[in-house]
């Protein structure tokens, strides 16, 4: 089978320093500002960025470690099979995030509604668009039920600057 590597093409800065307290999706992340600090040689790539009001960062969950088939998820009491939740130890630890993008300065993106660790490893950006982007799902599996139990940050002071 193919040997698979990804160099990282930046870093994602969040208030979050630990996985513990930091939101589990980026609709529990409403307003928490971060940044992406992308490398020097990976400038050039954010022409036009700034013209897009959302982005998605792909990156890797740097912290995880060991993972199972099964989990319990944070949001429900029973187990399911790990590609049917959005945990962070998988066998492949890749993560995604819709983040609004505020502003662009030199080597930085500015974002907001950011649910990543700090320091977390960026792997790749692509421009939001609702058109392409955007389904109408009729089926959430076991999240159609717990979905209203997402945290909101909006309140809590951990989040608040």
């Amino acid at each position: 089978m193919l040997d698979i590597k990804y160099k990282p093409i930046g870093i994602i800065h969040s208030p979050f320093k630990v996985p513990k307290g930091t939101p589990i999706q980026p609709a529990g992340a409403k307003g928490v500002n971060g940044t992406v600090k992308i490398f020097p040689e990976y400038i050039e790539g954010f022409l036009d960025i700034e013209d897009f009001s959302y982005v998605i960062l792909i990156y890797h969950f740097h912290l995880s470690k060991e993972w199972d088939l099964k989990v319990k998820p944070f949001m429900d009491d029973h187990f399911h099979g790990i590609f049917s939740t959005r945990a962070p130890a998988r066998p492949n630890p890749i993560g995604f995030s819709v983040v609004r993008l505020t502003r662009v300065e030199e080597d930085t993106l500015y974002i907001q509604d950011v649910d990543i660790v700090d320091g977390t490893p960026l792997l790749d950006i692509k421009p939001y668009v609702p058109e392409f982007d955007t389904r109408d799902a009729s089926k959430t599996g076991w999240l159609d039920k717990n979905v209203y139990k997402l945290p909101d940050t909006k309140d809590d002071e951990r989040f608040i600057k």
